[in-house]
């Protein structure tokens, strides 16, 4: 387990960046999935932190369109929507959003980001512990990838995700190479296409603006 975490380290160092101004542009950032609170109620850093760096990156203008890719596994937990509604309060337009709401796990964001929504080329926006995972991922689904890497919480929140993190990275070598994981869901493609004129976007989405009152009680 040592050995391969350190591999999948050493590997993915160079694909990845924590200052925002050097993060490498892309139309499209893939912002992973995760709940706003916790367990007891506190805010959950993690999301507060990945919000804010797409948030930069949009009005930095290194990202174009954002795909908001969490779990909706059921009528009353829907990581999506509610990142959608706060991106909005960052500044960041409905247009320039896609939603994805079968992105149940790392890998299932990257595969549904290639078969259904079409992207060969994207910026991943979350922490520095999980990016050389999601990063290894996408290099074996044959997606063009980097990295920026969002503030991380202080250790009290850290140490607990991060030790369940070494666990998944060991888990994700099953995956790819034992157990030949696929996606939970798929479904039709629903292609994210942007114009040749960068500034404005032709969104292919029928999930692009949903209405705020919409509930999906599955993928």
């Amino acid at each position: 387990m040592v050995c391969l975490n350190v591999w999948l380290i050493v590997v993915t160092q160079t694909d990845w960046q924590t200052d925002p101004k050097q993060c490498q542009a892309s139309a499209v950032g893939v912002i992973f999935g995760t709940s706003k609170f916790l367990r007891g109620g506190s805010d959950n850093l993690h999301y507060k932190y990945r919000l804010q760096l797409a948030a930069t990156l949009w009005h930095q203008g290194r990202i174009k369109h954002l795909l908001v890719s969490g779990d909706n596994h059921t009528r009353y937990y829907n990581e999506p929507i509610t990142m959608w509604k706060d991106l909005q309060t960052l500044g960041i337009p409905r247009h320039a959003m896609t939603l994805d709401y079968a992105g149940f796990s790392t890998f299932d964001t990257l595969a549904r980001a290639r078969e259904v929504f079409q992207l060969e080329r994207m910026l991943l926006v979350t922490q520095a512990y999980h990016l050389p995972r999601a990063l290894f991922i996408a290099r074996q689904l044959g997606l063009d990838a980097q990295g920026c890497a969002a503030q991380d919480p202080p250790r009290a929140q850290w140490w607990p995700v991060m030790l369940r993190e070494i666990a998944a990275r060991t888990a994700m070598f099953g995956d790819l190479y034992l157990w030949s994981r696929q996606p939970y869901f798929l479904g039709e493609p629903v292609p994210i296409t942007i114009s040749e004129d960068e500034s404005s976007l032709e969104i292919k989405s029928s999930e692009n603006i949903p209405p705020e009152s919409r509930q999906k009680n599955s993928p």
